[in-house]
């Protein structure tokens, strides 16, 4: 149960940073959607941890701050594998929209999980 309710947490969050960054856009079918989401998780459990080893050194050096970069770099691979695949997902530029939608999904998905339970009751 802690698979999908993550999924829900992501999908709520993906789509708050869709409808506040101009330059993130979805024009898919909600099964597209899911498959966006899907793909977003596997990126964050596969891919997000090798890019935070690989990029260890300048995390220190920065003080964690290089993680919104580590964290934008994801989503512009979700970007990027949405386009391919043709799935309705978009984003009008790295910098800006892939960037700020990072931060706006990681706040929106933090404050999502604290509102999700958790299943330790």
């Amino acid at each position: 149960m802690g698979i999908i309710l993550n999924l829900a947490v992501t999908a709520g969050a993906l789509g708050i940073a869709i409808w506040i960054i101009d330059g993130l856009t979805f024009t898919g079918t909600w099964w597209q959607y899911v498959i966006v989401v899907v793909i977003l998780g596997l990126a964050n459990f596969i891919v997000k941890p090798i890019l935070r080893l690989l990029s260890l050194p300048i995390i220190l050096v920065t003080l964690g701050l290089f993680l919104v970069v580590v964290n934008a770099l994801v989503l512009q691979l979700v970007v990027w594998l949405s386009g391919v695949w043709d799935l309705g997902f978009a984003s009008t530029g790295f910098f800006w929209a892939t960037f700020l939608g990072a931060i706006v999904l990681s706040i929106a998905s933090w404050l999502l999980g604290i509102f999700a339970p958790d299943g330790d009751t």
